[in-house]
C-alpha cells in the first residue's frame, strides 16, 4: 500500500519501529513518494509525554516504549525538512494506530495491557456510503492539530 500511495500517507503512531527494522529504505521510499506530490505526515508519540510513560506502565514496558519513541524519531529526524514530508510529536493517549495511505488504512486496533502487536489489525478502505474510513481519518486529523513538528 505504501509503494502504490500517489496524494496522501498518514501515520499515527507512539514508535512503530518495526516500519524501519522491516524495510530499511523506508526513507528512500517516503522521499521518493514526496517528490511525485505524495503527501506524507508522520505522528510519533512524544518520548517526553505524559501519555508515553502512562502508556509503558499499563504495558509493564516500563520506560521501553519511551525508547522506542527516541529510536523511532532518529530514524525519521532524517526526513525533517524534505518538501512534502511533516513529522510530528504528539502526547495523546493513541485508541489505535493508524496507517492510511490515500484510500485505504490499517488500523491497529489498541488493547489495553498489551503490546500493540499483540493486538488485532483492520484494513478498511473508503467507501462513498461509509463512515468507518472517515473516522480514522477524522481521529488523525485531531491528533495532528494537537500535535507539534519534531526537531
Amino acid at each position: 500500500m505504501l509503494c502504490r500511495a500517489e496524494q496522501s500517507i498518514d501515520v499515527l503512531v507512539y514508535a512503530a519501529v518495526f516500519l524501519h527494522e522491516q524495510q530499511t529504505d523506508l526513507n528512500d521510499r517516503l522521499r521518493e513518494l514526496a517528490d511525485r506530490g505524495c503527501r506524507i505526515r508522520i505522528a510519533l508519540g512524544d518520548p517526553q509525554g505524559t501519555s508515553i510513560t502512562a502508556r509503558g506502565l499499563e504495558e509493564r514496558f516500563g520506560h521501553g516504549i519511551e525508547s522506542r519513541c527516541e529510536i523511532a524519531l532518529m530514524h525519521y529526524r532524517p526526513l525533517i525538512g524534505h518538501q512534502g514530508i511533516s513529522i510530528h510529536l504528539h502526547n495523546t493517549t493513541l485508541y489505535n494506530s493508524i496507517f492510511r495511505f490515500d484510500d485505504e488504512a490499517l488500523v491497529n486496533t489498541h488493547v489495553w495491557g498489551a503490546n500493540a502487536f499483540a493486538a488485532p489489525v483492520l484494513h478498511i478502505r473508503k467507501l462513498a456510503d461509509g463512515h468507518l474510513f472517515s473516522t480514522y481519518t477524522q481521529s488523525f486529523e485531531a491528533v495532528w492539530k494537537e500535535s507539534h513538528a519534531a526537531t
